[in-house]
């Protein structure tokens, strides 16, 4: 089953459909034209399901970066999906995982600890 994305005019992520493959048989350029005349939009970009920060889960190769969805963008000069919002103005977007990454790295969760950024002092803080 291959998902493709609807974009806007601006790469923007409206939404994902999937495509059987007795469709498109995983071509982008017959899924693209299929996805075009069936519902009369020309933006369309196949996704992978199983990518997330340019890593395949199942171990495949991963493809675009991301699985795209609305809080993504398509950037056409990296040929990946990139999470759209910064979520933080430190945080810079790393533009082979697609994903914006903290200043600091978040500290390694061995016991399940839960902690969230704190913009103010640049740090992890540990969650009660």
């Amino acid at each position: 089953m291959a998902h493709f994305a609807k974009l806007d005019e601006d790469n923007n992520v409206l939404w994902v459909t999937p495509l059987d493959d007795s469709i498109c048989n995983d071509d982008e350029a017959t899924g693209v034209a299929y996805l075009t005349k069936h519902h009369n939009w020309p933006h369309w970009k196949k996704t992978s399901y199983n990518t997330y920060a340019n890593e395949h889960r199942q171990g495949g190769t991963p493809y675009r970066a991301n699985y795209a969805g609305v809080a993504y963008k398509y950037d056409p000069d990296l040929d990946i999906f990139k999470v759209r919002n910064q979520p933080y103005s430190s945080w810079t977007m790393n533009n082979t995982t697609g994903q914006f990454e903290p200043p600091v790295a978040k500290p390694e969760d061995d016991d399940n600890k839960d902690y969230k950024w704190d913009e103010s002092s640049q740090s992890w803080i540990l969650l009660d």
